[in-house]
């Protein structure tokens, strides 16, 4: 047995790893590339949703007609009141003494009154006797004229205070929801300051801001969804009953009330909604804004088919917040690539993935 140097043997094993490997003729198969893929779905009609807060379609500020403190507050926010109940009132003091007062002087006036129509009578028959001149009947009819013109501004002023009395104490003229309180007992309020602010609950809508560039959307829509964010499963119609015609100088939006149809008990003022609108749809077809790409020449997607992945030149109508609405490129159906579409090289055999859409992940 002939023994072969260690360094020798090194070098004849190193030589021959050489020969083999520059002999291989193809090269380690490459794994396929793994990308997430989503098939191309309806887009459907044109949707938007808004929130907002229920509120009812007619509010009040009630004030009281005369000014005044506030001796009693008798209804506190949220009550439910009935019509002509009492709310609020004031000090009667001052108006009581300005009602008495009123009468003292049409008690005056009416004295005034009878003593200048007997003086008138007896002139009117002393002139047919010619016991005195034209002149003095004239100044005694003048001074009846005057008198009557007295009682009846008396008369007036007398029943002004007496409802101003009556205005002391401060009532509703129809059932409503008491929503704010703004005054309390001990105040000192003038005239015509609100001192609650009342909501007549049997006609409900929706106070929503839509922004400029939506407001013909609104206008189109063919139907309105409205559903409470405390149950979103509760669904109810409703339609576009009033819409703001100038923009609010701070948001830049235009203020909008959804009437709600047929509104269901556990609708309350307050709450917060969803207002979904449906406009006239197209046979566009969605894939997700992450699907698209630009690189100067148009936008297109990465298609993949048998396992291999080309791109596509689309035609977009439109962008919405769920995706791109692609008009012309895709059939319905096809997987294209939402994620990684950028790495990816014509041709390329890629291993898709297949992934949930947004709408189905909740």
């Amino acid at each position: 047995m002939v023994k072969i140097p260690y360094r020798s043997a090194s070098l004849l094993l190193g030589t021959a790893w050489l020969l083999v490997s520059c002999g291989a003729d193809t090269p380690p198969p490459a794994s396929n590339r793994a990308v997430l893929v989503q098939a191309a779905t309806s887009a459907g009609p044109t949707t938007g949703v808004y929130t907002g807060e229920i509120r009812a379609r007619y509010e009040v500020d009630l004030a009281f007609r005369v000014g005044g403190k506030i001796s009693a507050r008798l209804v506190d926010a949220g009550a439910e009141i009935k019509t002509g109940q009492p709310l609020a009132r004031l000090d009667p003091v001052d108006l009581q003494l300005a009602a008495n007062s009123a009468k003292a002087q049409l008690a005056a006036a009416e004295s005034d009154h009878a003593t200048a129509r007997a003086e008138r009578e007896r002139y009117a028959g002393l002139l047919a006797k010619k016991f005195v001149s034209q002149a003095a009947f004239e100044a005694k009819d003048n001074a009846f004229n005057s008198a009557s013109a007295r009682l009846a501004q008396a008369r007036s002023q007398s029943q002004i205070s007496g409802n101003q009395a009556t205005y002391g104490t401060l009532s509703s003229e129809f059932p409503a929801v008491v929503t704010a309180v703004l005054a309390d007992a001990g105040q000192v309020v003038s005239a015509g300051q609100a001192v609650f602010k009342i909501a007549r609950p049997e006609e409900k809508e929706v106070l929503i801001a839509v922004p400029e560039s939506r407001v013909a959307e609104l206008k189109a829509a063919k139907a309105l969804a409205i559903s409470l964010w405390a149950d979103p499963k509760a669904s109810m119609s409703g339609e576009l009953r009033e819409l703001s015609p100038a923009a609010d100088p701070a948001t830049r939006t235009y203020a909008a009330r959804i009437r709600i149809n047929n509104p269901s008990p556990e609708v309350r003022l307050g709450m917060t909604a969803r207002v979904g609108l449906n406009a006239a749809g197209d046979a566009s077809l969605l894939v997700p804004l992450t699907a698209v790409l630009d690189q100067g020449k148009g936008p297109v997607v990465w298609v993949v088919s048998d396992g291999k992945a080309n791109p596509r030149p689309i035609r977009i109508s439109r962008f919405q917040e769920d995706g791109a609405a692609v008009a012309d490129g895709l059939q319905p159906g096809e997987l294209v690539v939402v994620a990684g579409a950028g790495r990816l090289v014509a041709g390329q055999t890629v291993e898709p993935k297949l992934v949930t859409p947004p709408a189905l992940q909740r």
